[in-house]
Order: C-alpha cells, then structure tokens, then sequence
C-alpha cells in the first residue's frame, strides 16, 4: 500500500448496522489508526471516527409501502453519496445491511472499479433467492453473520465468509441478572418485563399502543411488576415517552436511554419486535415473545414472497419454534398478555439450553474477523 492513508467508504442504515460496524471500524483502526473512514454513520459509528455526510436516522425505514413513502429523499441521498465517492474514490465501500439502499450503490461503484463489501447478507434464503445474483454483481465478498447463510453463496459459487455476530462475542455466556438489577436501580426480587417496540419510527408506530395495552393488562393483574422500555436513541425516547404520557400509564413504566441489554438481561422475560433484537434476547437466555406488523399492503406482498416457515430470528437459527412468534392481528394485548403471564409463573419454559448452543455457534470473534476480511480484500 502506499503511504497514503487508507479510506474506507460505509453506510449503515440503523442501530443494528452501527453496531455491527464500529466493532469492525475498531479493529481497522488499530490496524490503520489514520484511516480515513467516512459514509452514512450511526453514534457508535461516530465514535470510531466516521464522518457522516447525512443522519442514519433518515435510511431507518421499513417496509415496502414505508420506503415509498419517502422515496425522493432516499434517492437523493443516495445520488449524493455516489457522486461523493465517485470522486473521492474509497480503497473499499462497505454497505452494512440495508440492502435496499446499499447493494444498488455497491453496483454502481464496483462498475467504476471501487472494491465492494456487503455486511450481513440480504434475506436471500428466505424470500427471492434468485436476488443472490445481483448481490454477487455488486459486491466482491459479503460478510455473513448467520451460518445458514454462506450455504446459499457456496451452492451459487459467489464469495461470502461466515465472521458470526459482535453481540455474541459481548453478551456473557452466562449473564448476570442481579447486576444488571443493580446497574438499573431495580429491586432483586421484583418480576421485571422488558417491552422493546422497534428501534424505527415505523415500528413505534406499529407496535407500541398493542405493548402499551399489554403492560397495562399485565400490570392491573400484579401491579407490583416492573415494566423497563429502552429507548434505542433519543428520538424514540421522545416518542415513547410521549405515548406513555397519553396513555395515563407514565408513572407504571421506567423508561430508559439505549441500555437495551441491560434491561433484557435484568428482565424475567422480553416482548419485542422482530429484529436484531431478539437476537440479543437469545443471548441474554432470557425467556421472550417476539411481535412484528406490517402495513396492509407490504404484509400482503410479503405473504407471496416469504418463503421461511420463521421470522423470528431464534427460531430461523434453530430450524424450529423455540420462542412464540405473532404476526398482524395477533399483536394484541389478548394475545400477549396469555403468553407473557405463562412464561412469568413457569407454567411455559422455553429452550435455554438452545440458546447457549446457538450463542456459541455464533461467537467468532466477529468484529476481527469481518476487519481482517476488508482489509485482506484492499491488498488483493
């Protein structure tokens, strides 16, 4: 290499993607400590670094229908950064999930001769496998985080390596409820419930007034529960806790600032969104109720493209139905409330020691592994 710095070109498109891409972003910085890395950036992001030329927050959208909605400005972004990197051209350009975002960037820098990684592998195996095509026209190697996935890529020839997941390299084997009871100022004995309705605007839109029936129901039946939300960034903070005050049930529930696995951790059982989240939850081993909806319309696009027999992503690692899974008109609190007050009391228990066997399979060091990947495709 010449004595010039590296650059690094990256987008991330939510929580989950800045998490995943700090860790790597850490490790190239010991490797390369005047590395010039710049792109679409999350907080933790930031702190390795990164100069942001727009908020993440803006790319944080769900849905079919959701991304339609915002269509203009999300190609306007994306122009912008194209024509950045187009003439400051990165050694490498990193997407970091969304794929409907990235991989139409990866494209169209890859045709100009920019070294292409995508990070965590579009839902190939599960909808449209036939998009695995286009992936390997856009990209030079993607990095994986779930097993099953490289499978896909090695029956098609295409270049992909299984690194696991940061999260599972964080989360203690086995965690420390009462410190994290400590940590968050709750009481030892008490029955605690962590609600986590989404880290997007959508999601809250979706998810939280069914989570807040829920918590209402649950708390009226043993009112000396403790409910903990953690809000993934200010913004949900915000939303959150304005709902909490419409719905007249502010002083019932602590709301915290990010601190997700601490709550998780704390809790005697979850209830949240589908997401990166529950997969967290599965590597706290705690006991969960796993809850998604959609817009009419995406929901019944999705109907005729999903082909997993899951969604949640425990149940996708263990091949079966380990955690319960609701979807549409069953997010609601007559549901929810059977199910939650089964876990609480014991009378319903749930594979924990799947749990520690899928959490081992996932911990490979894999923020090192995802930074000596990019770096070992800049020297090729």
């Amino acid at each position: 290499m010449p004595n010039q710095p590296i650059r690094i070109g990256i987008v991330a498109g939510e929580a989950s993607g800045d998490i995943l891409a700090a860790g790597m972003l850490s490790h190239i910085r010991q490797a390369y400590p005047d590395a010039i890395i710049e792109g679409i950036a999350g907080p933790k992001m930031l702190e390795q670094g990164c100069k942001s030329l727009f908020d993440m927050e803006e790319l944080s959208v769900m849905g079919l229908v959701e991304v339609l909605s915002r269509i203009r400005r999300l190609l306007h972004i994306r122009k912008t950064v194209l024509n950045h990197f187009l003439s400051n051209p990165p050694d490498v350009f990193i997407g970091v999930d969304a794929p409907d975002f990235n991989l139409p960037l990866e494209k169209k820098l890859k045709a100009n001769g920019i070294k292409t990684v995508h990070y965590v592998s579009p839902t190939v195996w599960a909808w449209r496998e036939n998009r695995i095509y286009g992936i390997a026209e856009a990209t030079n190697l993607v990095l994986s985080v779930l097993p099953f996935e490289k499978r896909v890529y090695d029956k098609h020839g295409f270049p992909c390596q299984f690194v696991g997941h940061t999260m599972a390299d964080d989360v203690p084997l086995e965690p420390d409820r009462n410190e994290a009871r400590e940590h968050l100022g709750i009481p030892q004995e008490a029955e605690v419930v962590a609600v986590l309705p989404g880290s997007r605007g959508t999601e809250l839109k979706m998810l939280l007034p069914p989570f807040l029936d829920t918590i209402r129901q649950l708390r009226k039946e043993s009112p000396e529960r403790v409910f903990v939300i953690p809000a993934a960034n200010e913004t949900r903070y915000k939303q959150i806790d304005e709902a909490l005050r419409t719905s007249g049930i502010k002083e019932q529930v602590m709301l915290v600032l990010g601190q997700s696995r601490q709550a998780m951790i704390a809790s005697n059982v979850v209830l949240l969104a589908s997401g990166t989240a529950t997969l967290e939850a599965m590597l706290c081993k705690r006991p969960m109720v796993v809850a998604y909806r959609l817009n009419w319309l995406t929901h019944q696009m999705m109907k005729k493209l999903y082909k997993a027999k899951f969604f949640a992503l425990p149940n996708l690692l263990a091949d079966r139905e380990i955690v319960p899974e609701l979807l549409q008109e069953d997010v609601s609190s007559e549901v929810m409330v059977p199910l939650l007050n089964k876990l609480l009391s014991g009378e319903q228990k749930q594979d924990i020691a799947c749990f520690h066997s899928i959490h081992l399979q996932l911990k490979c060091h894999a923020d090192k592994q995802a930074a000596d990947s990019v770096l070992n495709l800049i020297h090729e």
